[in-house]
């Protein structure tokens, strides 16, 4: 019975069009994210209790992920831990994206405008990614306000220098140009005919944003400078798993490490399956 509905499953998916495979794709890998997140913010505190009797327990089926040296249920610090690298992945890339945005569009104002993002955009990417964070964090205070703003003021210049291009090739427009006769300001421009055009690429630019944002805070928290110990982040889950990894404790470390990486290609398939539907040649495959 199930390999026959397994069979039927099959068949319908082969017969929907491109358009409707990359739907379906964008709506359960979403589905799969907001489930974690929802589930990270209704999980009860009580539920990461110590119970030092129950402490490294091999995975089971009571424990899917088995148990820490505190006795704590692993598969439900996971859950939260990664639901909390979502919040701070949102957070992050959408103060990325609004810096991004104003960038782009003060880049229109003129050359002198242009050249001094464009100078601003190349410094950022000079200095190594992972040091301008964690320098921004500790200057911040650390904990997850320095890591959110950490993350967000260095993942602004790729989205700037795509929004800057996509500017530069619309000004060259017909529109804009008579719009620009007629005596119409440059904000004025900026906003009515430039923006709307840049909101495809933002939407994606914000999205394919995330899994270098959450990443990067993992990372920073792995280092010991970004989110504060007791709280359940991945990067804190696997820093701690690798004083126990030698006494043969594997499930520490593999179950949150390998739920990081499914997360993240997650958001890199939404990503790739969306700019699929934007692109006008595939838009309606």
């Amino acid at each position: 019975m199930s390999t026959a509905v397994a069979t039927v499953n099959k068949g319908v998916f082969r017969e929907l069009n491109l358009r409707q495979k990359t739907l379906l794709i964008i709506g359960l890998t979403s589905f799969l994210l907001l489930t974690i997140v929802v589930s990270s913010v209704t999980m009860d505190e009580d539920s990461l209790k110590t119970d030092f009797g129950s402490k490294n327990l091999n995975p089971s089926a009571e424990h899917p992920f088995g148990t820490d040296w505190m006795g704590r249920d692993m598969f439900i610090r996971t859950v939260k831990g990664l639901g909390l690298s979502i919040l701070v992945g949102a957070f992050a890339s959408t103060i990325s994206t609004v810096l991004a945005v104003v960038l782009g569009l003060l880049s229109s104002a003129g050359k002198a405008a242009d050249s001094f993002v464009s100078w601003m955009v190349d410094l950022f990417l000079s200095i190594p990614h992972l040091l301008l964070i964690i320098l921004i964090s500790i200057g911040l205070g650390g904990g997850a306000y320095g890591v959110v703003m950490g993350v967000a003021l260095t993942h602004w210049t790729s989205l700037t220098r795509v929004v800057r291009a996509e500017i530069k090739q619309l000004k060259t427009q017909e529109y804009i140009n008579i719009s620009r006769n007629l005596g119409k300001s440059k904000w004025w421009i900026a906003t009515k005919h430039i923006l709307p055009h840049l909101i495809p690429q933002i939407l994606l630019g914000t999205i394919l944003m995330f899994p270098h944002a959450i990443l990067h805070e993992a990372s920073v928290t792995f280092l010991g400078f970004g989110l504060s110990p007791h709280e359940p982040a991945i990067g804190i889950i696997l820093s701690e798993s690798m004083k126990y990894l030698s006494a043969g404790y594997w499930w520490l470390a593999f179950f949150p490490g390998l739920s990081l990486l499914i997360v993240v290609l997650a958001f890199d398939m939404i990503g790739d399956n969306l700019g699929k539907i934007i692109d006008p040649k595939t838009a309606q495959e």
